[in-house]
């Protein structure tokens, strides 16, 4: 198992803007020690299933407004289960067997910040969400 944990957090990026504190609660280090760097890494394929899925909802987002693709977006993440689950099983796939008994311990808290992450990185990445033309 240390192989399978050496190579995940040898391929992750580093994020310097993640700091760890003393002080802080263990969802907040959670936060910033695995899902931040994981959704990072995770980030092309999470833009790629997002375009599938406005394909498989008939591409409508294409034609809404800059702000009504936000909540769009923000819809398919908290109200579509289906979305949502497939989007976690991405995210914890990618976590050792040690973060992930951590993530067990309090996953109801660690996957609403799991959620608000992947929501805020669609939306900043919301420019690559563009069809593609001919």
């Amino acid at each position: 198992m240390t192989d399978r944990t050496t190579n995940l957090n040898h391929i992750r990026p580093v994020i310097t803007s993640a700091l760890i504190y003393d002080t802080m609660s263990d969802d907040e280090r959670f936060q910033n020690a695995t899902l931040r760097p994981v959704i990072k890494f995770q980030n092309e394929l999470l833009i790629s299933v997002f375009k599938n899925y406005i394909a498989k909802h008939k591409n409508v987002f294409y034609e809404l407004s800059l702000p009504k693709q936000l909540d769009y977006i923000e819809n398919a993440i908290h109200k579509d289960m289906k979305f949502r689950n497939s989007l976690k099983g991405m995210v914890i796939g990618q976590f050792t067997i040690e973060e992930y008994e951590i993530y067990i311990k309090n996953s109801s808290a660690l996957n609403k910040r799991m959620m608000s992450l992947v929501k805020d990185r669609l939306i900043d990445h919301i420019q690559l969400i563009v069809p593609k033309v001919a």
